[in-house]
């Protein structure tokens, strides 16, 4: 499992990047969705979003899942590219995979990569 140790994580797999405002899907949550079909972002540059807001829609060949925001503040961009091309959730998850960009922002409760790694152990 990828977790970089720069990014910081939610319970309900969602991470954050404190140096840039990106958040995204971990590498854990694409590989049990498996191949990703459909993603839809929920919210809009401008719009200000709560930790727990749901940020986006993901459909896979198995299941569908909500993208959670693991922190408050004001959406700075939407990763547009990522509706027309949702594979690269799971091409690319830490990189081109990012769904939106938090200005401002103010973290929830969350983990750093040792402590999310144990925490997927202990859920497989």
């Amino acid at each position: 499992m990828n977790a970089p140790s720069r990014l910081k994580y939610t319970k309900t797999d969602e991470w954050y990047d404190p140096a840039t405002g990106k958040v995204g899907l971990t590498d854990y949550a694409q590989s049990h969705l498996s191949d990703i079909v459909f993603v839809e972002i929920l919210v809009e540059a401008g719009e200000t979003v709560e930790v727990g807001k749901a940020i986006a829609s993901v459909e896979s060949v198995k299941a569908s899942a909500e993208v959670y925001a693991p922190a408050a503040g004001v959406v700075a961009e939407v990763n547009k590219a990522i509706a027309e091309k949702p594979e690269t959730l799971n091409q690319d998850p830490y990189g081109q995979g990012w769904l939106i960009r938090i200005e401002n922002s103010l973290p929830g409760d969350l983990m750093d990569a040792d402590a999310y790694i144990r925490y997927c152990e202990e859920r497989d």
